[in-house]
């Protein structure tokens, strides 16, 4: 059995020396790095080859790669590194880095057309000012062989126990069982529809109802998939952190956590049937299981710049990571805890280490951007490496308001002027030109919002130069990682990426803001804002070996279809609920308006309701309102009325411990009331079963405010789909709502009452989005 590697792994794994230095950054985008790449091509002449894909084996290693250029006139094989900033500050290991992999293609090229010699160039293109720097040496196939053979060396003892553990970890998958007694009702169902999906290499769209146990019922045919596909790694994304939990809970109970398992299964099932004993517990399963943790979570010293003269975990980083990832597998398990814990006892960062072990682990959980947004890393790495990967999108629903957010680009003048006062010498004229261009702008209307019908081109070129400048000065001087000036950078260049793919998907929009309110000097904020993400999304469906998108409320179908840019063979499904009509009781307040023109008079009707079902069955609930401001004004009206109910109040920023402070409240048989905001962090994703929660009141359809933003974003929609109401407003809000409510019935044994607030609920177009397993609505 071969192990494929591509060049550019092999090398970073085998050539990769001293420390982490990020100096040399922000690199190029994807797209500048094409385009630089393409403009040096088309300098060459008729004959020079483009990506010449070239393979090569030693032992049981084969070797895959696509070299940027060759000129058989010249007999000159090309490495084209696109950058930014002075080339002399560039590392040194990163400048070996590069040489391994040309000389790697050098040999392999050597190999396949019989050369006896052959020029190495290195070509490094500044995407600034489009200057090439070439550095060459002419290499012999002798020496280039035993460059390309000492790297394999230095690769093949982990080649050879990365096979044995597929080996291992594929037994294991075909003798996995299922780790219950049984399946809750229509969990197996559910399991069967994904393993067809990710079998006929197809993406899935399925709603899936709260209760029947979405997250053990997508991994577990996921898995069971893997040998027979196969699949390299499978990637379990979520958008909150309470779904990354609930993925870890659900490989324990698999048995992901232990370290070992001896011995064959049966063969991998057909893709018909599941074959699964039901009667037997989870054994030991060899796998090796990622939490990604974001950079400003993990940071250990966020006050220090990412590179060996600054930070202590980043001196050495890549001399001490070969003991610390053979320690990271021989673990297995490496949830936040497990990966901090071995990166402090090799004393190198947790951050990078959990960038480099995600090439390594079977199952990695992390955030949606990490394969969706401009920068994502698992997606780079799959595309790199030709993985065959299956993905889990839990609570898909979120994907469309943050699809928007990661193609979306902000320049806030507000900060800008924080960080003028700051500013080192040398970066102080670019950043003026900025500050000019930027002004201009302001100043081109009196009107405090207005869409631009072209990107303000001045702006952006103005801000490419600038982050030159300051990718310059940060190889020399340090830069905090939570300064203003690196945040700065990273939007400047975050609003350059996105201008560069702007398009009708997208808006342009400008707001003007006043320094401490008044009108001289108003800077603006300026915005790309995505309306429909569809377009940046499809390519990363498309990129999957297949996988699926789950949710309690992922209708309506077309809605999701349109906006997420799903592939049109993907199937949407809806499993019935495991729960009966008999368990839940809803009213609709079909005389009560919660409309903004309507809130003062609804105070005390609200409040009075709320402590009627409260003195009507004492217990625990959730109380729903469209903004902080209302919560605050009903629950003072229900204090004042009503003194003997228990409230508590979510605060606009409440960290992890206030959070946990506020659920904590819901004790088993306690009394109370929580208010909270709808589409909040407390609207989904908290699991309150059994009587910790017997209730919830939504005081609100969760319509998203009429303003002049999304005012422009209903009227592009409307032009896009025709639906520009319901895609900007109604759907939103109503499954922001059936989130809220479905907080109330998590079990079987569970029983609970909702009542809706809002004279609309009773309107046909709102109950046709309520779950069907509701029973009828009783119009109070």
């Amino acid at each position: 059995m071969s192990y494929r590697i591509a060049v550019r792994a092999l090398c970073e794994f085998a050539a990769k020396r001293g420390d982490l230095d990020l100096r040399f950054t922000p690199s190029p985008s994807a797209q500048e790095g094409i385009a630089g790449h393409q403009l040096v091509g088309e300098r060459r002449g008729e004959r020079y080859e483009r990506e010449v894909a070239l393979c090569g084996s030693y032992r049981h290693l084969e070797v895959r790669g696509r070299a940027d250029g060759y000129d058989p006139a010249a007999n000159r094989l090309e490495e084209i590194k696109t950058h930014r900033g002075d080339l002399s500050r560039q590392p040194s290991n990163q400048r070996a880095l590069h040489w391994a992999q040309a000389k790697v293609y050098g040999h392999l090229l050597c190999a396949e057309r019989g050369l006896d010699q052959l020029t190495v160039t290195l070509t490094y293109f500044d995407i600034v000012s489009q200057r090439e720097t070439p550095l060459s040496e002419s290499c012999s196939a002798d020496e280039l062989r035993e460059v390309f053979e000492t790297l394999c060396q230095a690769f093949l003892a982990w080649a050879q126990q990365e096979l044995a553990h597929r080996r291992r970890r594929d037994r294991a998958l075909q003798a996995l069982r299922f780790p219950f007694a049984g399946f809750r009702d229509g969990q197996r169902p559910l399991a069967e529809t994904v393993y067809k999906s990710i079998h006929t290499r197809r993406w899935l769209m399925l709603q899936a109802p709260t209760g029947i146990g979405k997250t053990l019922g997508t991994l577990f045919p996921m898995l069971k998939a893997m040998p027979g596909e196969p699949l390299d790694k499978i990637f379990f994304l979520t958008a909150r952190n309470t779904g990354q939990r609930l993925a870890l809970d659900a490989l324990r109970s698999l048995g992901a956590e232990r370290q070992r398992l001896e011995g064959a299964g049966p063969d991998e099932p057909g893709c018909d049937d599941i074959d699964i004993d039901i009667d037997s517990a989870a054994e030991a399963v060899p796998l090796r299981v990622l939490t990604l943790t974001s950079r400003d979570k993990a940071c250990e010293h966020p006050d220090k710049a990412c590179h060996g003269d600054s930070c202590p975990l980043a001196a050495g980083f890549y001399d001490r990571l070969p003991e610390a990832r053979v320690a990271a597998v021989e673990r297995g398990w490496l949830d936040r805890a497990g990966l901090r814990d071995i990166a402090l006892g090799h004393e190198i960062c947790p951050y990078y280490l959990g960038q480099e072990m995600a090439r390594w682990a079977d199952v990695v959980i992390g955030d949606v951007n990490y394969w969706f947004d401009f920068h994502a890393m698992l997606y780079a790495l799959s595309q790199q490496q030709q993985w065959q990967v299956g993905l889990l999108v839990d609570e898909a629903h979120n994907l469309v308001e943050r699809g928007r957010g990661m193609y979306s680009a902000t320049l806030d003048h507000a900060a800008f002027r924080r960080l003028k006062p700051t500013l080192p010498a040398p970066l102080k004229r670019p950043l003026s030109r900025v500050a000019s261009v930027w002004q201009a702008l302001a100043e081109e209307s009196d009107v405090e919002y207005r869409v631009l019908e072209t990107l303000p081109g001045k702006l952006i070129n103005a801000l490419q130069q600038t982050v030159s400048q300051i990718v310059e000065y940060q190889s020399e001087q340090p830069i905090a990682l939570d300064s203003e000036l690196q945040r700065f950078a990273f939007d400047a260049q975050h609003f350059c990426r996105v201008a560069d793919v702007f398009g009708d998907h997208s808006i342009c929009d400008v707001t003007r803001q006043s320094p401490r309110g008044r009108q001289r000097n108003a800077g603006a904020r300026v915005m790309l804002r995505n309306v429909v993400p569809a377009p940046f999304l499809a390519p990363r469906f498309a990129a999957a070996h297949g996988g699926t998108l789950f949710s309690a409320t992922l209708a309506p179908e077309a809605y999701y279809r349109d906006l997420l840019g799903v592939p049109d063979d993907a199937p949407w499904m809806t499993l019935a609920s495991p729960f009966q009509d008999s368990q839940l009781r809803v009213t609709i307040a079909a005389r009560l308006s919660t409309r903004y023109a309507d809130r003062e008079s609804s105070l005390t009707p609200l409040a009075d309701r709320i402590a009627d079902q409260f003195q009507a069955r004492r217990g625990n609930y959730l109380a729903f309102f469209s903004s902080f401001a209302y919560l605050e004004q009903v629950a003072d009206r229900l204090a004042e009325r009503h003194p003997e109910v228990p409230i508590w109040r979510q605060a606009s920023r409440m960290d992890d411990d206030a959070r946990e402070a506020f659920l904590g409240r819901f004790e088993t048989s306690g009394e109370g009331v929580g208010f909270a905001v709808l589409g909040g962090i407390f609207g989904e994703g908290i699991d309150l079963p059994g009587d910790r929660l017997i209730g919830a009141f939504v005081a609100t359809l969760g319509l998203p405010q009429v303003n002049p933003v999304n005012e422009q974003m209903r009227a592009r929609l409307q032009a896009l789909y025709g639906h520009g109401y319901d895609y900007a407003y109604f759907f939103p809000g109503m499954q922001k709502v059936v989130q809220a409510a479905g907080r109330v019935i998590r079990s079987g044994t569970d029983e609970g009452v909702i009542h809706l607030l809002d004279d609309r609920f009773a309107r046909r177009e709102a109950q046709a989005l309520l779950p069907d397993w509701w029973p009828p609505a009783t119009l109070d």
